[in-house]
């Protein structure tokens, strides 16, 4: 259950931002959630849910933009989409950290984040 902590972590991260703010109600919170960070989107929502009950940011919007992974190779220096792997085993995709132009090792440049991007306060 990352998502609840994580989550946790958002919503004290706001609570005490707003307060510095001198806000009385929290509105809206935009987030950025990387593909590679592996949350669940709908388990955040309803960790948010539960987690905003009886603060200022009760009945608050959530509004959350997935972003997708970029890899750069170290190799040929390609910078792009990331290549997935298929196990029928398990029926499911991963990423991969193999360039999909050359082979070659990719780092991941984007995907991994989990960011509030803004966030819509009554003062």
């Amino acid at each position: 259950m990352h998502e609840f902590s994580v989550t946790s972590q958002i919503v004290e991260s706001i609570i005490d931002k707003a307060r510095e703010q001198r806000a009385s109600k929290v509105l809206e919170v935009h987030l950025v959630v990387g593909k590679l960070t592996f949350l669940g989107l709908e388990q955040v929502r309803f960790s948010y849910e539960i987690l905003v009950k009886g603060t200022m940011m009760e009945d608050s919007k959530l509004y959350i933009e997935e972003k997708d992974p970029v890899v750069r190779c170290v190799k040929c220096g390609y910078r792009g989409d990331i290549k997935y792997g298929d196990d029928p085993v398990y029926h499911f995709t991963f990423p991969t950290l193999t360039c999909p132009k050359c082979g070659g090792r990719g780092d991941i440049v984007e995907g991994r984040e989990c960011t509030i991007k803004t966030v819509k306060l009554v003062v």
